[in-house]
């Protein structure tokens, strides 16, 4: 991912929280200003969470597709700017009146209408022909599927991926012009509910009569008592084993065009994954089974050739787990939310993580900064401030917040990433995602506020304290 002189720092912004007047952050102008003052505070990353379609429960790791994009991040402005939109056109839809918080309901409503309108006005050129052409089969697949689900036409949805596509490469170009790389997500399975499951089933564990043979989740962890039932279709491995899994090298490919860096989410399931029965209510039934390991990493290697890729190795890691991960040369993730459990007997504080490895605060699945050290245990919080040499009055008093910042940025680990709702000080009202929920996560976003207080000017000292500032030519 980079040389061992290098060490560098990012922030974790999903696009959806980036501020915009139009319910939910886009590729407008709000995110050329983020990408600004990235650079100025020295960063080198700027990582989001999937941005493809999502469906029931709004959630970024159930898409419609893991190809195409999704039309909410499409900004109304730029489409104003091709003359396929009025200020009236915009103007004549609400986006919701609470300013930190997405309405997906309103959005549903009324933003396809206003992308309807857009479309009424569009005439195709070489430059849409060309992507069409590009962008076959998958495509045809989803528009099909899109087409099918809500009859708004296919050729609707081709225009819809062509405007995605067109804002988000020209967004990607300005930002990698500053010297930042962006960090993109892949969930390691598709929805259950999607145009990849629609368009090929043998690539997954289907009976006879169509139905799932199993589903993907996760056993019982400190996340969730009853472990956590995800739904999504497992692969058929010894399928894609005869295909020369080649249905994962046009997956990689495609995210390799959207992203400079990949995170692969739940990263163990390439060692072994956990099937749930498909009739099952909890996530307690099932049982783990082999996955393809290195020949898989190996194939995709070969064919994709330089994969700078992030291991998501979190929760329980059997050695199995871990030969995989270093095996493969990519760097795991630490999380400091995680260090300081004083029941764990293998300890893995921050003065222990390796170099070959990206830290964290915390991620999109954990509470915020703030609001995790207040919900510790009493014993957990006096591990921690044992830890940094203080009491937990001494901590509470402090600015603790940055304390673990610091502590964080400061580790061996090459790269460090910060949630930017950390930098801010917030609680658990900007908490990006529960995990074993459904509803009332994947909806905080910032107004426009982040990009006038002096947040920035920290960032770059403490980028700058831990030697992880980039030198810009």
């Amino acid at each position: 991912m980079m040389t061992q002189n290098d060490r560098r720092a990012g922030i974790l912004l999903p696009v959806f929280s980036l501020p915009s007047p139009y319910g939910i952050g886009t590729f407008g102008k709000e995110a050329y200003e983020f990408a600004d003052h990235l650079k100025k505070a020295g960063q080198a990353f700027w990582q989001i969470l999937p941005i493809g379609p999502t469906g029931y429960g709004d959630s970024p790791y159930q898409s419609f597709s893991t190809y195409a994009g999704n039309p909410y991040f499409i900004d109304p402005d730029m489409l104003k700017q091709e003359e396929l939109l009025t200020e009236e056109d915009i103007s004549a839809f609400e986006w919701g009146s609470a300013p930190n918080y997405i309405d997906y309901g309103l959005l549903y409503k009324n933003r396809y209408p206003l992308l309807e309108k857009a479309f009424s006005r569009f005439r195709p050129g070489a430059e849409y022909k060309s992507f069409l052409e590009k962008e076959e089969p998958w495509l045809l697949d989803y528009t099909r599927y899109m087409n099918k689900k809500d009859g708004r036409g296919e050729s609707f949805y081709c225009f819809v991926q062509y405007e995605f596509f067109k804002q988000w490469f020209a967004l990607k170009k300005y930002v990698n012009s500053l010297g930042i790389r962006i960090i993109g997500d892949l969930p390691i399975y598709v929805a259950m509910d999607s145009a990849d499951v629609m368009a090929d089933k043998r690539l997954f564990q289907f009976a006879a009569d169509g139905k799932p043979l199993a589903v993907a989740g996760c056993p019982p962890d400190p996340f969730a008592a009853d472990g956590q039932l995800w739904g999504n279709p497992l692969y058929d491995w010894d399928y894609h084993e005869k295909t020369g899994f080649q249905w994962w090298i046009c997956r990689l490919r495609h995210c390799f065009r959207l992203y400079d860096v990949v995170r692969i989410d739940h990263f163990r399931g390439i060692d072994e994954y956990y099937a749930i029965p498909y009739d099952s209510t909890s996530a307690r039934i099932g049982m783990w089974k082999k996955g393809p390991g290195m020949e898989l990493l190996n194939a995709l290697k070969q064919a994709v050739g330089d994969m700078p890729v992030i291991a998501e190795d979190l929760g329980f890691l059997t050695p199995s787990v871990e030969k995989l991960v270093k095996d493969s040369g990519f760097p795991g993730m630490k999380v400091l939310e995680f260090s300081f459990d004083s029941r764990d007997d293998a300890k893995d504080l921050p003065d222990t993580w390796r170099r070959n490895a990206v830290a964290y605060t915390g991620t999109h699945d954990n509470q915020t900064i703030k609001s995790w050290f207040t919900e510790l245990t009493e014993q957990d919080q006096a591990y921690a401030a044992d830890y940094l040499k203080k009491t937990v009055p001494e901590v509470i008093a402090e600015d603790y917040v940055y304390t673990f910042i610091r502590v964080t940025m400061n580790s061996a680990a090459d790269t460090a990433v910060i949630p930017l709702h950390d930098y801010k000080r917030l609680g658990s009202e900007a908490r990006i995602n529960v995990p074993a929920t459904c509803g009332g996560n994947w909806r905080w976003r910032f107004t426009n506020t982040i990009f006038c207080d002096n947040v920035w000017n920290e960032i770059l000292a403490v980028t700058t304290e831990s030697g992880r500032t980039v030198r810009r030519g």
